[in-house]
């Protein structure tokens, strides 16, 4: 019971401290949008850069990741917005229906795969969110923008291209094959990145709100079974049938079982999608994954041979 504790406890205990502190103690949002921001905009690319730059690359399987991980993605993308059509939901809806289905909570994977694979889970950690973070964003932000009018090419590019994370899990790859962060950087980019997890958590934990959560509620179990059961099953399938070793098969599948980001109700909100549907999807997901990512792990421990 002790990894499992030491793996599950500290993350959700942030995420429930973070929920406490909202609503006793810290109650200003303000206080919370900067703590978003910060993560967002600096401690979590400097997680991804420093975790990335210390990879070999030419050691891990890149490419078998990247095809089983994407390939998910895809199938996923392709069943949620069926999903969100067979509800008959509009276009703002099916926005957060695909954003619940495919996206995921990074700092939530990072403090999982970490506490219980150490410095390896972390390593391959950040080189599956390098895979992930890309294919979401060129996925999701065109599906936005086909709910305006007229879509603008050059927007949803730059949307994509100046993405913290995308621009973090670049640098990362960038400094991998240079040989690493120089002397003093890499300590400093270090220490910035682990300082992502605990106040990111507790972001997430602040975010969260129960009383959405009979809002389309069938929809909303429907997207979390999709999104917590269904893509880490077609994940771990795919990652068996492209014969990757245990514990990459194992990272990226405990990444695609993570609830979607929390991320995702400003994404929803500031690009014309459902943010009530994407905040009571968001709490859901983190509430049900207190059950179904133990129970991930218990099968990869159980029917993956780790080493």
């Amino acid at each position: 019971m002790g990894p499992w504790l030491d793996a599950f406890l500290p993350a959700f205990g942030l995420i429930a401290l973070g929920a406490f502190l909202k609503r006793r103690l810290l109650r200003d949002d303000a206080v919370w949008a900067g703590i978003e921001k910060l993560v967002f905009w600096v401690l979590l690319p400097c997680l991804l850069a420093s975790s990335l730059s210390s990879v070999r690359l030419g050691a891990l399987p890149i490419a078998g990741m990247a095809a089983a991980l994407w390939l998910a993605l895809l199938i996923g993308a392709g069943l949620s917005l069926l999903l969100a059509r067979g509800f008959g939901q509009a276009h703002p809806a099916a926005t957060s229906v695909l954003q619940g289905g495919i996206r995921f909570n990074n700092l939530l994977g990072f403090a999982i795969t970490g506490a219980v694979f150490g410095a390896p889970g972390t390593g391959l950690a950040a080189v599956t969110v390098g895979l992930i973070v890309p294919c979401v964003q060129v996925i999701i932000t065109p599906v936005f923008a086909m709910g305006g009018a007229r879509p603008n090419l050059w927007r949803v590019l730059r949307q994509v291209a100046l993405n913290p994370l995308i621009i973090g899990c670049a640098l990362g790859f960038v400094l991998a094959g240079l040989g690493g962060l120089p002397p003093g950087l890499g300590p400093l980019a270090r220490t910035l990145g682990q300082a992502s997890v605990s106040l990111g958590l507790l972001a997430v934990g602040a975010a969260l709100g129960a009383e959405a959560i009979r809002d389309r509620f069938t929809l909303q179990a429907a997207t979390a079974a999709l999104k917590l059961m269904a893509m880490p099953a077609l994940t771990l399938a795919l990652c068996l049938a492209l014969g990757l070793e245990a514990l990459p098969a194992t990272i990226a599948t405990v990444f695609m079982a993570q609830p979607t980001a929390t991320t995702a109700y400003v994404m929803a909100r500031l690009m014309g999608g459902d943010a009530p549907l994407m905040a009571a999807m968001t709490t859901m997901q983190h509430v049900v994954a207190v059950v179904t990512l133990p129970l991930w792990l218990f099968i990869l421990w159980a029917f993956v041979p780790l080493p």
